[in-house]
């Protein structure tokens, strides 16, 4: 146990909801929600996410990712858990049901931080 965490055999500590950083538990609600410029405020200028392959550069890609990305489908996601897996990395496994190709889908939202700011956020399976 790490300051009431447990650790890992490859070194991840687990948390809860409520150990995550704040720009974390801000962003994945609101991207849930489509609030665009809430969870686009949690990116640095510079940062990169990919998604279903593809990556988006920067805050104007990642807004039009944020805007266009899924909404053919409606969806709710559930927390499954997280883990720190390095210095400002976290992994959060989030459970998805809607009427997208499959209906039901574990994802794992893998971001890096730099300071109180995203700066990479892959998201895959």
């Amino acid at each position: 146990m790490v300051g009431g965490m447990a650790m890992n055999s490859k070194g991840a500590t687990e948390l809860n909801w409520d150990d995550l950083p704040a720009v974390i538990t801000g962003f994945l609600p609101a991207h849930e929600a489509r609030e665009a410029d809430a969870a686009v405020s949690a990116f640095a200028a510079d940062a990169v996410v990919t998604d279903e392959g593809r990556s988006h550069r920067g805050v104007a890609e990642i807004r039009s990712w944020l805007v266009n990305g899924g909404s053919e489908y409606t969806y709710t996601t559930e927390f499954v858990g997280a883990h720190r897996v390095g210095e400002g990395r976290f992994d959060v496994a989030q459970h998805l049901e809607g009427d997208f190709p499959g209906g039901s889908a574990t994802l794992h939202y893998r971001f890096v931080l730099a300071g109180n700011l995203i700066t990479r956020l892959t998201i895959e399976p």
